[in-house]
């Protein structure tokens, strides 16, 4: 007869028991981080007999827990509100879900690092050092502890100013330009997420997450919300190119045409 069975009967397997070396050893982390968690209140206290501290599983599961969210860059402070919240009844894996819909990048666009002289070859030969500066504050290049070295968040803004100034529009007009529109996005941006955190967070409380029944809800609004924003920023932005084009470049093309038409008269 096995351990397992007992008259006959398969028996519930008992908890793993880990000595505090014994536990660090299994979750791939140190001694002194374990005790480090414990101080901190993320990891309950061992049972003690004598004067030997007894783990179990649900210890190690914990810490293998603790060491994905350090590993996704969450501070000690995130872990213990997020374990808390677990505690009372929350799914951690919806939380997280729903932390991840609010903080994942909006954009795929993937950043890209150039050599000094590459990026001065693509803004092209009469770029200024003012208009490299009024760049990086547009955060449409970033300084880099290598003096040579630029990190470029969106390639594709920096492709598109690049094209324009390849057609001969200037850089430091272009760059106002793409000043104005970010404060006129931001601002509209800014006013959208206000309506939905109040109308659908606030009602929580402030400092109060939702519970658990509506953690899933509110995650795939978050999602939903973000193809909606840039599907009405996207026809906005088309409505206005048409009457700007219509306001100034028809007038032109009317002007031009009346003018050939008179000459051949």
């Amino acid at each position: 007869m096995t351990d397992t069975e007992r008259n006959g009967f398969p028996q519930p397997k008992l908890p793993e028991e880990y000595t505090i070396d014994d536990l660090a050893r299994a979750a791939g982390t140190t001694v002194r981080n374990v005790r480090a968690y414990q101080d901190k209140g993320i990891l309950p206290p061992p049972e003690r007999r004598g004067r030997t501290g007894i783990y179990t599983d649900a210890h190690l599961a914990r810490l293998r827990v603790i060491g994905q969210l350090l590993a996704r860059g969450y501070s000690i402070a995130n872990i213990s509100e997020l374990i808390a919240a677990w505690e009372s009844g929350h799914d951690l894996r919806q939380l997280l879900g729903l932390e991840n819909a609010i903080t994942s990048p909006w954009s795929d666009d993937t950043p890209t690092y150039y050599d000094a002289l590459e990026l001065l070859q693509l803004f092209g030969p009469n770029v200024t050092q003012d208009e490299i500066l009024h760049a990086a504050r547009l955060g449409m290049i970033e300084f880099t502890q290598e003096e040579t070295k630029f990190r470029v968040p969106s390639p594709r803004l920096l492709n598109a100013g690049i094209q324009l100034v390849a057609e001969g529009l200037p850089l430091g007009e272009l760059l106002g330009i793409i000043e104005g529109v970010r404060n006129n996005v931001e601002f509209v941006a800014d006013q959208l997420v206000k309506l939905v955190v109040r109308l659908v967070f606030d009602p929580y409380g402030k400092d109060k997450l939702p519970p658990p029944e509506d953690v899933e809800r509110l995650t795939s609004l978050v999602w939903r919300l973000r193809p909606i924003a840039d599907i009405a920023i996207a026809a906005e932005v088309g409505r206005a190119m048409e009457k700007a084009i219509n306001d100034h470049l028809s007038e032109r093309l009317v002007a031009v045409m009346t003018h050939m038409r008179d000459e051949k008269g």
